[in-house]
Protein backbone atom coordinates (compact mmCIF):
# COMPACT_ATOMS: atom_id res chain seq x y z
CA UNK A 1 0.00 0.00 0.00
CA UNK A 2 1.06 3.60 -0.47
CA UNK A 3 0.86 5.59 2.18
CA UNK A 4 -0.88 9.10 2.15
CA UNK A 5 1.41 11.94 2.63
CA UNK A 6 0.75 13.39 5.94
CA UNK A 7 -0.08 17.26 6.06
CA UNK A 8 2.15 19.71 7.60
CA UNK A 9 1.51 21.39 11.15
CA UNK A 10 -0.30 24.57 11.38
CA UNK A 11 2.91 25.65 12.60
CA UNK A 12 5.21 24.78 9.54
CA UNK A 13 2.33 25.78 7.43
CA UNK A 14 2.55 29.22 8.70
CA UNK A 15 6.25 29.56 8.55
CA UNK A 16 5.95 28.72 5.28
CA UNK A 17 3.66 31.28 4.64
CA UNK A 18 5.35 33.77 6.10
CA UNK A 19 8.99 32.94 4.44
CA UNK A 20 7.60 32.52 1.13
CA UNK A 21 5.63 36.12 1.75
CA UNK A 22 8.79 37.77 3.02
CA UNK A 23 10.88 36.68 -0.38
CA UNK A 24 8.26 37.45 -2.50
CA UNK A 25 7.80 41.27 -1.10
CA UNK A 26 11.79 41.49 -0.79
CA UNK A 27 12.28 40.61 -4.40
CA UNK A 28 9.11 42.71 -5.57
CA UNK A 29 10.68 45.67 -3.52
CA UNK A 30 14.14 44.88 -4.06
CA UNK A 31 13.88 44.30 -7.64
CA UNK A 32 12.20 47.43 -8.36
CA UNK A 33 14.93 49.41 -6.20
CA UNK A 34 17.72 48.19 -8.44
CA UNK A 35 15.39 48.62 -11.44
CA UNK A 36 15.08 52.33 -10.81
CA UNK A 37 18.82 53.09 -9.70
CA UNK A 38 20.04 51.14 -13.20
CA UNK A 39 17.50 52.41 -15.62
CA UNK A 40 19.06 55.69 -16.45
CA UNK A 41 16.01 57.23 -15.48
CA UNK A 42 13.66 55.15 -17.70
CA UNK A 43 10.63 54.11 -15.84
CA UNK A 44 9.49 51.32 -18.38
CA UNK A 45 12.75 49.73 -18.34
CA UNK A 46 12.56 49.79 -14.24
CA UNK A 47 9.40 48.48 -14.49
CA UNK A 48 10.44 45.34 -17.13
CA UNK A 49 13.43 44.90 -14.52
CA UNK A 50 10.86 44.58 -12.06
CA UNK A 51 8.25 42.28 -13.71
CA UNK A 52 10.62 39.82 -14.85
CA UNK A 53 12.05 39.44 -10.93
CA UNK A 54 8.36 39.24 -9.55
CA UNK A 55 7.17 36.71 -12.32
CA UNK A 56 10.41 34.44 -12.23
CA UNK A 57 10.23 34.37 -8.51
CA UNK A 58 6.62 33.39 -7.78
CA UNK A 59 7.06 30.48 -10.34
CA UNK A 60 9.97 29.30 -7.92
CA UNK A 61 8.38 29.94 -4.52
CA UNK A 62 5.08 28.13 -5.72
CA UNK A 63 7.36 25.38 -6.44
CA UNK A 64 9.29 25.69 -3.34
CA UNK A 65 6.50 25.80 -0.42
CA UNK A 66 3.40 24.46 -2.72
CA UNK A 67 3.71 21.10 -0.88
CA UNK A 68 4.08 22.65 2.29
CA UNK A 69 1.39 25.02 2.89
CA UNK A 70 -0.37 25.42 -0.72
CA UNK A 71 1.88 28.24 -0.99
CA UNK A 72 -0.56 30.78 -0.90
CA UNK A 73 1.56 34.16 -0.31
CA UNK A 74 -1.71 36.54 -0.19
CA UNK A 75 -4.54 36.45 2.49
CA UNK A 76 -7.09 36.86 -0.80
CA UNK A 77 -6.23 33.28 -1.61
CA UNK A 78 -6.28 32.07 1.78
CA UNK A 79 -9.78 33.34 2.31
CA UNK A 80 -10.78 32.15 -0.82
CA UNK A 81 -9.32 28.68 -0.10
CA UNK A 82 -11.38 28.77 3.02
CA UNK A 83 -14.67 29.94 1.36
CA UNK A 84 -13.94 26.28 -1.06
CA UNK A 85 -13.45 24.44 2.13
CA UNK A 86 -9.53 23.82 0.62
CA UNK A 87 -8.47 24.97 4.08
CA UNK A 88 -10.18 25.08 7.10
CA UNK A 89 -11.19 28.43 8.37
CA UNK A 90 -9.54 28.03 11.48
CA UNK A 91 -6.60 27.86 9.65
CA UNK A 92 -6.95 31.20 8.14
CA UNK A 93 -5.69 33.29 9.98
CA UNK A 94 -2.13 32.25 11.03
CA UNK A 95 -1.95 31.79 7.53
CA UNK A 96 -3.17 35.81 6.99
CA UNK A 97 -1.07 36.90 10.09
CA UNK A 98 1.85 34.76 8.77
CA UNK A 99 1.96 36.58 5.15
CA UNK A 100 1.91 40.34 6.76
CA UNK A 101 4.01 39.78 8.87
CA UNK A 102 6.08 38.00 6.29
CA UNK A 103 5.61 41.10 4.01
CA UNK A 104 6.56 43.37 6.48
CA UNK A 105 9.77 41.26 7.40
CA UNK A 106 10.65 41.44 3.48
CA UNK A 107 10.01 44.92 3.00
CA UNK A 108 12.54 45.66 6.00
CA UNK A 109 14.68 42.96 4.25
CA UNK A 110 14.87 44.47 0.75
CA UNK A 111 15.06 48.41 1.91
CA UNK A 112 17.67 47.22 4.75
CA UNK A 113 19.85 45.22 1.43
CA UNK A 114 19.97 49.07 -0.91
CA UNK A 115 21.24 51.16 2.26
CA UNK A 116 17.93 52.79 3.19
CA UNK A 117 15.55 52.86 6.01
CA UNK A 118 13.94 49.44 6.90
CA UNK A 119 10.69 51.09 6.49
CA UNK A 120 9.37 54.73 5.55
CA UNK A 121 5.92 55.53 5.00
CA UNK A 122 5.66 56.04 0.66
CA UNK A 123 4.92 58.82 -1.27
CA UNK A 124 3.90 56.94 -3.75
CA UNK A 125 0.03 58.26 -5.13
CA UNK A 126 -2.11 55.20 -6.56
CA UNK A 127 -5.36 56.42 -6.07
CA UNK A 128 -8.29 57.14 -8.26
CA UNK A 129 -11.37 54.78 -9.86
CA UNK A 130 -9.11 53.19 -12.45
CA UNK A 131 -6.62 52.20 -9.94
CA UNK A 132 -9.44 50.74 -8.25
CA UNK A 133 -10.60 48.85 -11.33
CA UNK A 134 -6.79 47.75 -11.73
CA UNK A 135 -6.95 46.14 -8.58
CA UNK A 136 -10.42 44.12 -9.16
CA UNK A 137 -9.17 42.86 -12.57
CA UNK A 138 -5.87 42.00 -11.30
CA UNK A 139 -7.09 39.87 -9.01
CA UNK A 140 -10.18 38.73 -10.68
CA UNK A 141 -8.28 37.08 -13.08
CA UNK A 142 -5.32 35.62 -10.76
CA UNK A 143 -8.10 33.92 -8.84
CA UNK A 144 -9.14 33.08 -12.26
CA UNK A 145 -5.73 31.48 -13.12
CA UNK A 146 -5.74 29.44 -9.77
CA UNK A 147 -8.87 27.99 -9.49
CA UNK A 148 -8.83 27.07 -13.78
CA UNK A 149 -5.49 25.53 -13.16
CA UNK A 150 -5.47 23.78 -9.97
CA UNK A 151 -9.42 22.58 -10.78
CA UNK A 152 -9.11 21.23 -14.56
CA UNK A 153 -5.02 20.88 -14.69
CA UNK A 154 -1.89 19.73 -12.68
CA UNK A 155 -0.97 21.37 -9.44
CA UNK A 156 2.08 21.79 -11.28
CA UNK A 157 0.42 24.37 -13.99
CA UNK A 158 -0.41 26.85 -11.36
CA UNK A 159 3.22 28.08 -10.90
CA UNK A 160 3.66 28.66 -13.87
CA UNK A 161 0.37 29.89 -14.49
CA UNK A 162 0.62 32.43 -11.59
CA UNK A 163 3.75 33.13 -12.43
CA UNK A 164 3.10 34.15 -16.08
CA UNK A 165 -0.29 35.85 -15.40
CA UNK A 166 1.16 38.33 -12.98
CA UNK A 167 3.89 39.40 -15.35
CA UNK A 168 1.65 40.16 -17.78
CA UNK A 169 -0.60 41.89 -15.26
CA UNK A 170 2.41 44.11 -14.60
CA UNK A 171 1.45 45.36 -18.04
CA UNK A 172 -2.01 45.45 -18.79
CA UNK A 173 -3.37 47.12 -14.82
CA UNK A 174 -2.82 50.65 -14.54
CA UNK A 175 -1.91 49.57 -10.84
CA UNK A 176 0.86 47.45 -12.19
CA UNK A 177 -1.41 44.45 -10.59
CA UNK A 178 -0.58 44.35 -6.60
CA UNK A 179 -3.56 42.05 -6.34
CA UNK A 180 -1.90 41.02 -3.00
CA UNK A 181 -3.51 42.22 0.48
CA UNK A 182 0.00 41.56 2.31
CA UNK A 183 1.99 43.12 -0.41
CA UNK A 184 -0.03 45.83 -0.36
CA UNK A 185 0.14 46.79 3.31
CA UNK A 186 4.23 45.98 3.00
CA UNK A 187 4.41 48.04 -0.18
CA UNK A 188 3.24 51.12 2.00
CA UNK A 189 6.08 50.82 3.98
CA UNK A 190 8.86 51.49 1.53
CA UNK A 191 9.47 54.76 -0.17
CA UNK A 192 10.67 53.50 -3.61
CA UNK A 193 9.63 52.44 -6.71
CA UNK A 194 7.36 49.74 -5.51
CA UNK A 195 5.37 51.47 -2.80
CA UNK A 196 2.13 52.86 -2.48
CA UNK A 197 1.07 55.59 0.08
CA UNK A 198 -0.79 54.21 2.76
CA UNK A 199 -3.97 56.69 1.89
CA UNK A 200 -3.94 54.25 -0.65
CA UNK A 201 -4.58 50.91 0.72
CA UNK A 202 -7.72 50.40 1.82
CA UNK A 203 -9.40 50.89 -1.52
CA UNK A 204 -6.52 48.60 -3.11
CA UNK A 205 -7.43 45.60 -0.52
CA UNK A 206 -11.16 46.43 -0.85
CA UNK A 207 -10.88 46.39 -4.52
CA UNK A 208 -8.78 42.57 -4.07
CA UNK A 209 -11.04 41.23 -2.33
CA UNK A 210 -14.25 41.86 -4.41
CA UNK A 211 -12.39 40.43 -7.13
CA UNK A 212 -10.92 37.60 -5.56
CA UNK A 213 -14.97 36.77 -4.84
CA UNK A 214 -16.19 37.14 -7.97
CA UNK A 215 -13.61 34.96 -9.30
CA UNK A 216 -14.33 32.25 -6.78
CA UNK A 217 -17.97 32.25 -7.19
CA UNK A 218 -17.91 32.53 -11.09
CA UNK A 219 -15.50 29.19 -10.96
CA UNK A 220 -18.13 27.64 -8.38
CA UNK A 221 -19.77 28.01 -11.79
CA UNK A 222 -17.38 27.08 -14.69
CA UNK A 223 -15.84 24.45 -12.89
CA UNK A 224 -18.06 22.42 -10.07
CA UNK A 225 -16.51 20.42 -7.80
CA UNK A 226 -16.96 16.77 -9.03
CA UNK A 227 -18.27 15.66 -5.74
CA UNK A 228 -19.97 17.81 -3.28
CA UNK A 229 -17.30 16.93 -0.53
CA UNK A 230 -13.93 16.10 -2.33
CA UNK A 231 -11.03 14.47 -0.23
CA UNK A 232 -8.48 17.38 -0.06
CA UNK A 233 -4.89 17.26 -0.99
CA UNK A 234 -2.31 19.06 -0.73
CA UNK A 235 -1.69 21.33 -3.92
CA UNK A 236 -0.60 24.76 -4.46
CA UNK A 237 -4.08 25.48 -2.75
CA UNK A 238 -5.20 22.80 -1.38
CA UNK A 239 -4.32 21.71 2.56
CA UNK A 240 -5.59 18.15 3.44
CA UNK A 241 -7.81 18.78 6.51
CA UNK A 242 -6.63 16.91 10.14
CA UNK A 243 -8.70 14.03 10.65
Amino acid sequence: MTREPQTPSLARRAVSEGVGTGLLVATVVGSGIMGERLAGGSVGLALLANTLATGATLVALILTFGGISGAHFNPAVTVAAGLERDLPWHDVPPYCSAQILGGLAGVALADVMFDLPAFALSQHARSGPSQVLSEFVATFGLLSVIWGCSRRRSSLAVAFAVGAYITAAYWFTASTSFANPAVTVARSLTDTFAGIRPADVPAFIGAQLCGAAAATMLFRWLAPRDEPEPVVTTTPLRVRQQA
